[in-house]
């Protein structure tokens, strides 16, 4: 036994002799490489830090300014002049604003909100490598506010749009140009999906996120961690005109739809029903002695639309169409929308007690105006 501590103790004397030599002659041999740590812990940078993501996606970033003739006043109280005066080159009797836009074509092609760009005279967009360029209008669809625009320019670097779906918890980032101040990034998480009834657009399905979203973000991308498009930055909730933690963000399936239509067709077509509908409530229900509160409740008919020729009537309740359930008001502008124009569909109604189902003939719905039917 003792041979043996006497061995061991020897062994210990030695290594820590050599260890020492080391650490005092060849340092380095005892410093792992950046390759070394990087193999050791592959994941660590995606836990600790989004850069990758932020460095992928902010160079299809760009800042668009807008300008529209208006007329001239002796007091300017726009955001812009607020924070930062006039825009260099500004002219009297301009107005100028700002806003953000995603590079989604490497020919040019560039998403942003209908809002930015509305009824602007000139559209200006600074790219993240600097250069500045004219844009034109190549088509906005103010429904669900977003407008496709296009500079004169080749490989530019085109966004990645998401293919996967999006779940309340996941982490994103919000990129672009609060306030003017230049390009920025946030970070966040999504809040909730699928909001609606906030009177934004007439079509809504936003992405609730508490990323960081100020004016000047609008047009902007809101990216997954691996630098995806997962919408596009259109509204936020405040009451001092900064951001509050609730920002929306139109879902990237949405933009797409829309900027393929606007792209191939110089505009969106929708189907058209010709009614006006709202959401089942307890009491509603109760009056109308339904059990069930699924659906959306027609208000009004336009007389000789679709509905009016179908025989539905203001007080039936729509339950679905063509197969797909209407869960309320919302939910049926989107599956009218979707449906074709001319084509025929079943509909599902729950008419004076009693459901029944009718045939409509869809027709396309008119160039949007205030109160319209859907």
């Amino acid at each position: 036994m003792r041979r043996f501590w006497s061995i061991f103790s020897q062994s210990v004397t030695i290594s820590l002799a050599i260890l020492f030599v080391l650490r005092l002659f060849y340092p380095h041999l005892l410093t792992p490489n950046q390759s070394t740590v990087e193999a050791i812990t592959p994941q660590l940078s995606s836990v600790n830090s989004y850069r990758m993501a932020a460095s992928r996606a902010m160079p299809s970033v760009v800042n668009i300014f807008t300008s529209k003739q208006t007329p001239a006043t002796d007091e300017d109280s726009s955001l812009f002049q607020q924070f930062f005066g006039d825009k260099p080159n500004a002219q009297p009797g301009r107005e100028n604003s700002l806003g953000s836009g995603v590079i989604v074509g490497t020919e040019g092609l560039i998403v942003t909100n209908h809002h930015v760009v509305e009824s602007a005279d000139e559209i200006e967009v600074a790219l993240a490598d600097g250069r500045t360029l004219p844009a034109k209008m190549v088509g906005s669809d103010p429904e669900t506010d977003i407008a496709v625009i296009k500079v004169d320019a080749q490989d530019l670097p085109a966004i990645t749009l998401s293919q996967n779906p999006l779940s309340v918890g996941d982490v994103v980032l919000a990129i672009g140009n609060p306030f003017g101040v230049g390009q920025a990034v946030t970070q966040g998480i999504v809040s909730a999906l699928g909001r609606n009834h906030l009177g934004i657009n007439t079509y809504e399905n936003f992405i609730q996120t508490d990323a960081t979203i100020n004016p000047g973000n609008s047009g902007g991308a809101l990216v997954d961690v691996e630098g995806n498009l997962v919408g596009i930055s259109s509204a936020i909730y405040s009451k001092s005109g900064g951001s509050m933690g609730i920002g929306f963000a139109i879902p990237v399936n949405i933009v797409q739809q829309v900027m393929d239509q606007i792209v191939t067709k110089g505009s969106v077509t929708r189907g058209w029903l010709g009614v006006e509908a709202q959401d089942m409530s307890a009491e509603i229900a109760q009056s109308l002695r339904i059990s069930d509160r699924q659906g959306a409740l027609i208000t009004g008919v336009l007389r000789g639309g679709p509905a009016d020729k179908a025989g539905i009537k203001p007080g039936d309740v729509l339950l679905s169409i063509d197969g797909h359930e209407v869960v309320n008001g919302s939910e049926m502008l989107n599956l009218i929308a979707a449906l074709k124009p001319d084509s025929r569909v079943n509909i599902k109604l729950e008419h004076n007690g009693r459901k029944i189902v009718t045939q409509a003939l869809i027709a396309r719905r008119p160039t949007p105006q205030k109160d319209s039917k859907n």
